[in-house]
């Protein structure tokens, strides 16, 4: 059996068992502790399991912290993403952004793209678009608001997604799973992220590659359905392998 077959079969293993001992899966791959060690310790970096003492075991679910909080992490890693997605957006086109922290270091760049109509339900975003040297057009959704992130969810938002139609949605999510696709920690901002997926001719996923491997509660969307990841670093051989075969292109 090769290395990937092998590793992949793992991760199988574990995600269905929740652990495992390293001297459990040498047994049942017929291998030796040292090359399941090696294993664990790829697909662990690859962010697909957890490594711990013996073995490795299923991560947990990601949740995100405040705002402010992730506003501070990988900041490096947001300023290389914006900076690779702005190649990709044309004066004129209409995009659909959301919430995060990601997406507000790529607005920051794209503000300098003319002509741009912009659909938010981030407060933040529709600020520095509406402050942009040559303004477009900017629609800020309107819904239940949301005081720390600075946005609106719920009903009246997916209701009024559905009367625009945009070039790209550009949306971060808090994790990417290379069989479950694209994920978010809360129930409001996934329904928003699909609705925008809906009506967008392209999806661009904006995401650190600290995202990769990682599962959150609610589901956003395939890789099947995914035109373009934009991130800051190779996520791993399985992930580049997964959004391959999903058609979506790695940039």
């Amino acid at each position: 059996m090769r290395r990937r077959e092998r590793q992949a079969r793992i991760a199988d293993m574990i995600w269905q068992q929740g652990e495992m001992s390293v001297d459990a899966l040498a047994q049942a791959f017929e291998v030796s502790a040292e090359t399941i060690r090696r294993d664990l310790a790829g697909l662990a970096s690859d962010g697909v399991l957890q490594k711990v003492h013996g073995g490795a075991r299923r991560p947990k679910l990601h949740a995100e912290g405040s705002f402010k909080d992730r506003m501070a992490e990988e900041a490096e890693a947001k300023q290389v993403i914006a900076g690779r997605l702005v190649p990709l957006i044309e004066p004129g086109d209409t995009l659909f952004i959301d919430t995060g922290s990601t997406t507000l270091a790529c607005a920051e760049a794209l503000a300098g793209i003319g002509g741009l109509t912009v659909i938010t339900n981030s407060l933040r975003i529709a600020r520095v678009f509406g402050a942009a040297p040559q303004p477009g057009r900017v629609y800020l959704l309107g819904g239940t608001f949301m005081g720390d992130n600075d946005q609106t969810v719920g009903p009246l938002v997916i209701e009024q997604i559905r009367d625009f139609q945009a070039d790209h949605a550009i949306l971060t999510v808090a994790a990417i799973d290379a069989e479950v696709g694209a994920m978010d920690s809360n129930f409001d901002e996934a329904q928003v992220a699909r609705a925008m997926i809906g009506n967008a001719r392209s999806l661009i996923l904006v995401a650190a590659r600290a995202k990769f491997g990682r599962k959150a509660a609610f589901r956003v969307c395939g890789l099947d359905e995914v035109d373009v990841v934009v991130t800051d670093a190779p996520p791993g051989a399985i992930h580049e392998a997964a959004l391959r075969a999903a058609g979506a292109e790695l940039i």
